[in-house]
């Protein structure tokens, strides 16, 4: 699987577990199992509001781009995040913001 970011300036939160071609964002499980590879499920036919394009099996692995939340505090990695490639099974890990400055 490949989860492809496009950072959004949002004081929400987007927490992903993964499970083989299973992803649920904040509780809620999307199953692309069925998706037949060089097949595209169209964004707007995927339910939620973390999905940011279609989704995409190409040689056989799932692809998609998922909305990461920017916290007033966003790295350097979370403006500009990598590819999350080959993500395994579990919670997924995004790019952390920098430190809360101490008060």
């Amino acid at each position: 699987m490949i989860i492809k970011l496009s950072p959004q300036r949002r004081d929400d939160t987007l927490e992903v577990t993964k499970q083989g071609d299973v992803l649920t964002l904040n509780g809620t499980a999307l199953d692309f199992g069925p998706l037949p590879d060089g097949a595209t499920l169209p964004m707007s036919a995927v339910s939620g509001d973390w999905i940011a394009g279609d989704v995409e099996r190409i040689d056989g692995e799932l692809v998609i781009r998922l909305i990461l939340p920017l916290p007033a505090n966003y790295s350097q990695e979370q403006a500009f995040p990598e590819d999350l490639i080959d993500v395994p099974d579990g919670p997924v890990a995004f790019p952390q913001p920098l430190e809360e400055p101490e008060a």
